[in-house]
């Protein structure tokens, strides 16, 4: 194991090498171009024995990926924001043809405003699509849950593609030391890949993504469904695998100081550092504040997450996506869910860190004091959903009168 300063586009790259995929097409996109960079150099100096695909657009970076895969090979790429979005038909290809995909998502605004940088909207748009999804906290975590993707997917009782998550530019161009581990071990966890189900052979030919009538249609669906349930216990004992051999352990969550947490704050990605920090902070200050990080957003870890949850009476959760006509952010709506038969928890939501605002310990601080003004009973008319960092004009930002 080789211990490397990089930022978390070259941990999503080492994790790709690693994990020895044979075909890329991956198409550059801010802040995701140097993942799609570096794998050229890979395969140019011959460090990966690799077929670079030079596509025109992120719809067929996916559809090369899908077809490399069907032969029987792992395929790579990677993307972000409105090239998630210029996917959007493919991906639901890749999880109904159950094909174990690994693919970086470095997470970008979606337009418009447009913009370059960092939030949730883009993952999340794409929830429902069949992907598993994991959110890194930094990066570290985006090469281990890289390769410990591969291996969840592949599993025969998932087959079904993954969605790495990372903050663009707070971790996707942050230089961080990151434990690298050799070829050898990661060969001893992460076998040669061997294609299942449905496969592409002109020896062997058979139909692949064709019209399924309503007979059918519905039994494919809950087949998938299964194969969600599935990949919570899969997700695990992958976890449990990478922990014996690697020496860093994951849970579907991280409960950070909850136990005996008034107010415990559920988070998701790069803030959750943050949020760890301010925790320590506040608790030197006598105050009982806790933080509980989602990993594994899909599937979602409802168990886990009533776990930490019971007996709380005051939550928040932080969306980095702003649920647009929703009573509450993505987040925000699944855990509120989650904890429903509980019915003596309160689930406050906070929007924040949209377009690549800074999630500040001042924000954070912010939230912890409302929360704990909440549990002692000083309803103070806050809603459920509170923008947490608007600027105090913001219905005065770029009106056209």
């Amino acid at each position: 194991m080789t211990r490397k300063m990089i930022d978390g586009n070259g941990a999503a790259t080492e994790a790709l090498k690693l994990a020895r995929v044979k075909v890329i097409s991956a198409y550059p996109i801010t802040p995701q171009s140097p993942i799609s960079e570096k794998l050229s150099d890979y395969c140019a100096d011959g460090s990966l024995k690799a077929q670079y695909i030079r596509v025109e657009s992120e719809h067929s970076a996916m559809s090369c990926a899908i077809g490399a895969q069907l032969t029987g090979v792992r395929a790579a790429t990677a993307t972000s924001s409105v090239g998630l979005a210029l996917m959007h038909e493919v991906l639901g290809v890749a999880s109904g043809c159950r094909i174990p995909l690994v693919m970086p998502v470095v997470n970008r605004s979606l337009v418009s405003p447009w913009s370059l940088w960092a939030d949730h909207q883009d993952s999340m748009a794409e929830r429902d699509s069949g992907w598993l999804q994991f959110y890194a906290e930094n990066a570290q975590e985006v090469l281990d849950l890289t390769l410990m993707a591969y291996k969840i997917a592949e599993h025969d009782d998932v087959l079904l593609p993954v969605m790495p998550c990372m903050d663009g530019f707070f971790l996707s161009h942050s230089s961080q030391p990151v434990e690298v581990p050799d070829q050898a071990t990661v060969d001893e966890f992460l076998p040669e890949y061997k294609n299942k189900n449905l496969f592409l052979d002109p020896l062997n030919p058979m139909f692949i993504n064709d019209l399924t009538p309503s007979d059918d249609f519905t039994e494919m669906r809950y087949q998938q469904e299964i194969a969600f349930i599935n990949s919570l216990t899969v997700i695990q004992q992958v976890q449990k695998e990478f922990a014996d051999l690697f020496g860093r352990s994951y849970g579907l969550v991280e409960d950070y100081r909850c136990d005996d947490a008034e107010v415990v704050l559920v988070t998701l990605g790069s803030m959750s550092g943050t949020a760890k920090y301010v925790v320590n902070k506040m608790r030197e200050e006598g105050k009982k504040v806790g933080v509980l990080k989602i990993t594994v957003f899909r599937p979602f870890p409802v168990k886990q997450i009533n776990e930490v949850l019971k007996g709380k009476k005051i939550v928040g959760v932080i969306d980095r996506s702003a649920g647009l006509g929703a009573n509450g952010g993505p987040v925000w709506q699944e855990v509120n869910s989650a904890i429903a038969e509980q019915g003596s928890t309160t689930v406050y939501n906070y929007i924040a860190g949209l377009g690549g605002r800074d999630i500040t310990t001042m924000t954070i601080e912010n939230i912890f004091t409302q929360l704990l003004k909440l549990e002692k009973g000083e309803r103070e008319n806050y809603p459920l959903k509170t923008w947490i960092d608007n600027k105090e004009n913001a219905l005065d930002i770029r009106v056209v009168k």
